[in-house]
């Protein structure tokens, strides 16, 4: 028994009813025009049992999207089919945020608004292949945006955060993480802008905590929670001094009336950045001598050390994702240390509900005489 797992905590504003968060996951059930599937409300009532659910990354406008079949918070069709999952989610005892999402450069002209180009920090390619609305395709050298379309993009933010708690999501979070948009402008190897929000990290920080500000004008104190990735290197993203740069991000993040910071640690999938192991990972516990507030951390946790970084203070919250998809009762089945069943990878991003809603929940063995 994983008794630590259980225990509620207060995230901000937010009464999870335990310390087992669900983190973000891109499903692409999601109409052409960004409305989610009939089928999200029972997808996310199914893991109502987490502390909370944070939702799969959702656009905050027709160009933010990266890839075909995902949602998006902009439109009032999207916030209609949207009230029916949050409505779910707390009928079946729950509470559920909205991650709201602009993947920047890592996305590709066949799904973004007529054919256009993606947008950047800077005229930057990603290394490598996309989801596109053909298959897997090269990223593009995106378009830089004008200084004077940056206060749109954090506009579109907040009339996001706006739309999610009419849609009944209990609060919001800042996908600033993983080569998105944010973190593109975070890092100065995807950041060479000259304007007021490139070249130093005071510069390179500003977009962030305009939106965070935004976020919490819009919703409200301890209604916003931020994901970073300092030590990932997910969609070309690296950076010339990344411990200054995050002490910096988690320092001024730590003035803001947060619900909490969700970090990805620097060892998913048993993956450890060589960039950042000169001295010591930029990982929880790095983040902890800088953040106060509440520290969600997400990355190839299992029951046992997720107990013990909570039991250690490091953390006060763990995030699991792929291990919710095939387990709805994950909660149960970490704190009762049951089987935790594998998913179908080949139903990951397929759309219907086959590998979506019909993975049981644990039930006895039936026993032989």
């Amino acid at each position: 028994m994983n008794a630590t797992l259980k225990e509620p905590i207060s995230l901000g504003m937010i009464e999870a009813a335990n310390r087992i968060v669900m983190a973000p996951l891109t499903r692409s059930r999601a109409s052409d025009d960004g409305v989610p599937g009939r089928s999200a409300a029972t997808y996310y009532a199914q893991r109502a049992s987490a502390g909370l659910i944070v939702s799969e990354g959702i656009c905050i406008a027709p160009g933010a999207a990266g890839n075909p079949m995902v949602p998006g918070l902009w439109a009032r069709e999207q916030i209609a089919a949207w009230a029916p999952v949050t409505t779910a989610v707390h009928d079946a005892g729950g509470a559920i945020a909205a991650q709201l999402w602009h993947t920047g450069r890592a996305s590709h002209p066949s799904v973004q608004p007529d054919g256009r180009l993606p947008v950047g920090p800077s005229p930057i390619a990603i290394d490598g292949l996309t989801f596109a609305a053909n298959g897997r395709t090269p990223y593009v050298t995106p378009r830089a945006l004008d200084t004077s379309e940056i206060s749109q993009i954090v506009g579109h933010y907040a009339r996001a955060a706006a739309n999610a708690r009419e849609a009944g999501f209990d609060a919001v979070e800042l996908h600033s993480a993983n080569g998105y948009l944010v973190d593109q402008f975070l890092q100065d190897n995807s950041n060479q802008r000259s304007d007021r929000y490139g070249g130093s990290i005071e510069n390179r920080v500003r977009l962030l905590i305009e939106i965070v500000t935004a976020l919490v004008d819009t919703v409200g104190p301890g209604r916003v929670g931020v994901r970073i990735s300092p030590a990932s290197s997910f969609q070309d993203m690296a950076d010339s001094d990344p411990r200054r740069l995050f002490d910096h991000v988690v320092r001024t993040l730590a003035e803001h009336d947060l619900a909490y910071l969700h970090v990805v640690e620097p060892g998913i999938d048993g993956w450890r950045d060589a960039r950042h192991q000169r001295d010591s990972p930029i990982d929880s516990a790095w983040i902890r001598a800088r953040y106060p507030g509440n520290i969600v951390a997400a990355g190839g946790y299992t029951a046992e050390s997720a107990s013990r970084a909570i039991e250690s203070g490091t953390v006060d919250a763990v995030a699991f994702g792929r291990h919710f998809i095939a387990n709805p009762d994950l909660p149960r089945r970490l704190i009762e240390n049951l089987p935790i069943a594998e998913p179908n990878r080949e139903t990951f991003y397929s759309g219907g509900d086959q590998g979506y809603i019909d993975y049981p929940v644990w039930r006895e063995p039936a026993r032989t005489n």
